[in-house]
């Protein structure tokens, strides 16, 4: 099982990977993409299709099934160990069968073709859409410093596969770190935001809160990720 925390990279043009051995259909699909206004990427390296894919890091890919030398489903298996990147299927396979295995092996999406290019850029659009509030979502309340992520929906810390719960004034001081992260805080600017958020904390219950988290920490392998400048405050990353 793996953890993913992904901050997607704002774009003003989404980019789109189409993964289709069909020459016609793939230039056919590039064009229509184009002209709606998306920046679009192709290969017909199919068997290195999934490496390139996480080195392109598109919004969204397109991807058939019967593919010269792989299976468009051995792709989805390959990105999905290390990417929720949207994919619809777009193949010529159309028994309710095989859309069932391809939702099952990863997909978002599934048209068959031949496919009518409205209701592909449809629900390309919408696909794109609920990515999008999703991910905006999970920004609001998922910070990252180094290799750490900061959870405040559930008030947890993580790394890889590792977890740690923290109190309510742990996750706040971390909060503040994080959003910070790089920057010196120093102990009398913490203490006055926690205050500024109803948490009342005077200089030795802060010592105390920063050495848990400190332990907790520790229990990720990131015990350095907070340090102390001394006579200055405590600094993240």
């Amino acid at each position: 099982m793996w953890v993913s925390f992904i901050f997607i990279e704002k774009r003003v043009t989404p980019i789109i990977y189409i993964v289709e051995d069909d020459d016609n259909i793939r230039e056919e699909l590039k064009l229509l993409l184009n002209t709606s206004g998306y920046e679009v990427r192709t290969t017909t390296d199919y068997k290195n299709a999934a490496d390139d894919i996480l080195n392109v890091n598109p919004d969204m890919v397109l991807l058939d099934v019967n593919l010269e030398g792989i299976s468009g489903l051995t792709i989805c298996d390959r990105l999905r160990e290390k990417s929720d990147v949207p994919i619809i299927f777009v193949t010529g396979n159309n028994t309710s069968m095989d859309e069932l295995n391809c939702i099952i092996r990863g997909g978002d999406d599934y048209i068959s073709k031949p496919y009518q290019p409205p209701i592909l850029l449809a629900r390309i659009a919408a696909l794109l859409k609920r990515t999008k509030k999703s991910s905006d979502k999970k920004s609001d309340t998922i910070l990252e410093c180094g290799n750490v992520c900061l959870d405040t929906s559930v008030a947890l810390i993580y790394k890889d596969n590792k977890k740690s719960e923290l109190t309510k004034n742990e996750m706040k001081i971390l909060y503040y770190l994080f959003a910070n992260k790089g920057k010196i805080i120093s102990r009398e600017e913490l203490i006055d935001y926690l205050w500024d958020n109803d948490v009342f904390i005077d200089d030795n219950a802060l010592s105390v809160n920063v050495t848990r988290i400190r332990n907790k920490l520790k229990g990720l392998d990131e015990e350095k990720l907070i340090q102390t400048k001394r006579g200055m405050g405590y600094i993240c990353g």
